[in-house]
């Protein structure tokens, strides 16, 4: 197999735009559950401390990545086709359950954020006044 600059490209498109709709996918409660536990399983084995072919150059390297991206192809093709292009089309007009989910995970963070700041300079006033309050009583 020969890559050349568009089949790379393609690769690095094609590979987040299917892990979004794998996403969506698994998500979704009309998804039978064997293919969800097929890829919970593989991706468990993915992240787990365990590394058969490690030792072999080069493909140790890339045979996570390769089966993670087989799991998530082999995912897709085994849901309903309505549901796949169901979800494609909400993915395309960012409508879809993971971009839902980004956007609350980002509010969560921001507000998370905020409330920190606020706190962190509650506690940095009430020590420039405690401070300003011992040079007066000095």
């Amino acid at each position: 197999m020969r890559l050349d600059l568009s089949s790379i490209r393609t690769l690095l498109l094609e590979v987040p735009r299917h892990g979004k709709l794998a996403y969506c996918l698994l998500r979704d409660p009309r998804v039978p559950v064997p293919p969800k536990v097929a890829l919970l399983a593989t991706l468990g084995l993915i992240v787990s401390p365990l590394d058969l072919p490690g030792w072999i150059p080069v493909v140790g390297d890339f045979d996570m990545l390769a089966l993670a991206v087989l799991a998530v192809k082999v995912f897709v093709e085994s849901c309903p086709d309505a549901l796949v292009e169901e979800h494609r089309r909400s993915l395309d007009a960012g409508e879809s359950t993971f971009d839902q989910d980004v956007r609350e995970a980002v509010r969560l963070t921001t507000g998370g954020l905020r409330q920190v700041t606020s706190r962190i300079s509650g506690v940095v006033v009430a020590a420039r006044r405690y401070r300003s309050l011992e040079d007066t009583t000095a």
